[in-house]
């Protein structure tokens, strides 16, 4: 665990395009249950599907790398193009969640989504159980503004779509 001293500075992030190499190193991580479904497939099956951004156009097209000040990977984001929307997809190392930093990681992706369209709503899809990220969106400027049954690999399950209504700073 990581305590904090009160002068120590807060985490910033910066958002840069994922090169291959990201991509194979996210592939790699492995969350704990029940966060365990948003682990990905093995790189190379990845690749060979070329499923999300194991797609090299897609992955220049929509993804992008979340790095701290030191440039360390943080996790990623996609950004995926709706008709006036930028649907935003993201996930952060596994060994990064629950340390406190979720808020500043939300917001720097936020703000990439608006510099890339800054005329489009923001939104995200999350599981409606999934409580310590949705507590990161609210306090990120994010509302819940519906929700539904989408089908995921394991079954259809519950989803919030959660709209950006946050500061365009």
């Amino acid at each position: 665990m990581h305590f904090y001293m009160k002068n120590e500075a807060p985490l910033t992030f910066h958002v840069v395009p994922m090169q291959e190499e990201h991509a194979e190193l996210i592939c790699s991580w492995q969350y704990d249950p029940p966060y365990n479904i948003y682990s990905w497939l093995p790189w190379e099956q990845m690749k060979a599907l070329e499923v999300e951004f194991g797609d090299a156009q897609l992955r220049e097209e929509q993804y992008a790398i979340v790095l701290n000040q030191d440039n360390h990977v943080y996790g990623f984001a996609q950004y995926f193009p709706l008709q006036n929307v930028t649907r935003i997809g993201l996930g952060m190392h596994p060994n990064q969640c629950g340390q406190g930093h979720g808020k500043a990681f939300v917001e720097a992706i936020v703000q990439e989504a608006i510099r890339r369209n800054p005329s489009n709503e923001i939104d995200l899809e999350v599981l409606t159980w999934n409580n310590r990220a949705i507590q990161v969106y609210l306090k990120s400027g994010f509302i819940i503004q519906d929700t539904y049954e989408r089908q995921t690999p394991s079954g259809l399950k519950p989803f919030y779509c959660m709209v950006y209504e946050g500061p365009r700073a």
